[in-house]
């Protein structure tokens, strides 16, 4: 079977629940106190989109500022990244700007680039206004969505635009033991509006 193979790394500030979007895409799982990335860490999730096979190399990378200077190792060579705010808390989406800025510079120029606004089930504690995030998107030619990691809404639909927006490339044969679920697009995207108004991460100082 042709698999292509998808290197993707995760960046954003601490906190903002890039682990938890990993977990949630890769295990359909949400645990409310996962412990801090050190450096970055590694899963794999082979999907089916539109009747292609791909086999996501996710990197998660750690958010403290200690760790920054190691995101280079993960994004350069990488097919797509998916920068990640909460939308509970603007300083997170001040360093999104930064991060799609420092990858506009260093990355690849056909680099698929996604925004992702997580813990939108907090739609009560709202900071960052949804029609702001989408025009710079717009601007930056970048995919915008917002996500729960805790409800699980939107997730595979970040994944699924990704590999719509990844640039024609032959496909590869793979045998990766990894774990295989069947995606469609054919859910429209949801805009996530207010959920269960409870704290997504549970101790936020313990999750990425």
């Amino acid at each position: 079977m042709a698999v292509r193979e998808v290197k993707l790394c995760l960046l954003g500030e601490a906190a903002v629940g890039k682990s938890s979007i990993v977990q949630r895409f890769v295990k359909d799982q949400f645990r409310p106190a996962l412990e801090s990335t050190i450096g970055a860490s590694f899963m794999t999730k082979r999907v089916e989109v539109d009747g292609k096979h791909y086999a996501f190399q996710i990197w998660d990378t750690a958010g403290q500022e200690k760790y920054r200077a190691l995101a280079p190792m993960y994004y350069r060579g990488s097919a797509a990244a998916i920068v990640v705010y909460d939308i509970t808390r603007e300083q997170t989406f001040r360093a999104v700007k930064e991060w799609v800025s420092e990858l506009r510079k260093n990355a690849a120029q056909d680099i698929v680039l996604a925004i992702a606004g997580n813990k939108c089930d907090l739609e009560d504690l709202r900071e960052v206004p949804y029609k702001d995030v989408q025009d710079y998107a717009q601007q930056k030619n970048a995919i915008f969505i917002e996500t729960s990691a805790l409800t699980a809404v939107n997730v595979p639909d970040l994944f699924i635009k990704i590999a719509h927006q990844l640039p024609p490339e032959d496909m590869l044969t793979s045998r990766m033991n990894t774990s295989s679920i069947k995606l469609n697009d054919t859910n429209q995207k949801r805009k996530c509006c207010g959920g269960p108004s409870r704290n997504e991460m549970g101790s936020r100082s313990g999750i990425l």
